[in-house]
């Protein structure tokens, strides 16, 4: 049993002869210590904690291809220079602003959520494979596959930039 006891001697001089004896006393701490506990119980079990923000995205086997006409498919390249180059098949990308403005919190564009909405609005069998460049921040893929579920659209693949890739995006700004 938790108790504090207090003890009967006196203290200071013996100079005042006439002082009172202290009586001592006993305090029962248990029933503190009891409901101490049950109040870190009480909010220990009744508190939510904040679940993680998980995003599902199924992946294929890596057995066998998938073969897709070259007509429903959509390229998105991303190369870290604030823009997305999208084309159909093998036509030459045309350049979109990824963001709306220079702010850090800005959404997708406006014109690339466009083209995505028509596009796949166009070709229900649609596959956008999206290339992302090492220098383009994570950020840009997550807000892609952002909007890629808010706009209700599951056929969609990541793959590697090429060099390929950074030629395309090249020819496309040349082009401009």
């Amino acid at each position: 049993m938790g108790m504090v006891d207090s003890p009967n001697e006196r203290r200071g001089s013996k100079r005042s002869a006439r002082q009172r004896k202290r009586l001592g006393f006993k305090l029962d701490m248990t029933p503190m210590v009891d409901v101490a506990f049950l109040l870190l119980t009480f909010f220990m079990l009744t508190t939510t904690f904040a679940k993680s923000n998980t995003m599902e995205i199924n992946i294929p086997p890596e057995t066998g291809e998938v073969a897709v006409a070259e007509l429903n498919v959509m390229t998105l390249r991303v190369p870290g220079d604030g823009f997305a180059y999208w084309s159909l098949g093998e036509a030459a990308p045309r350049r979109v602003p990824l963001y709306d403005s220079a702010d850090a919190h800005a959404s997708l564009g406006s014109e690339l959520r466009q083209v995505l909405r028509q596009e796949t609005g166009k070709n229900r069998k649609m596959v956008i494979v999206v290339r992302i460049s090492d220098k383009a921040k994570y950020k840009a893929l997550v807000d892609i596959i952002d909007e890629f579920n808010l706009m209700k659209i599951d056929r969609f693949s990541l793959d590697e930039f090429t060099p390929e890739d950074e030629a395309a995006t090249q020819r496309a700004v040349a082009m401009r």
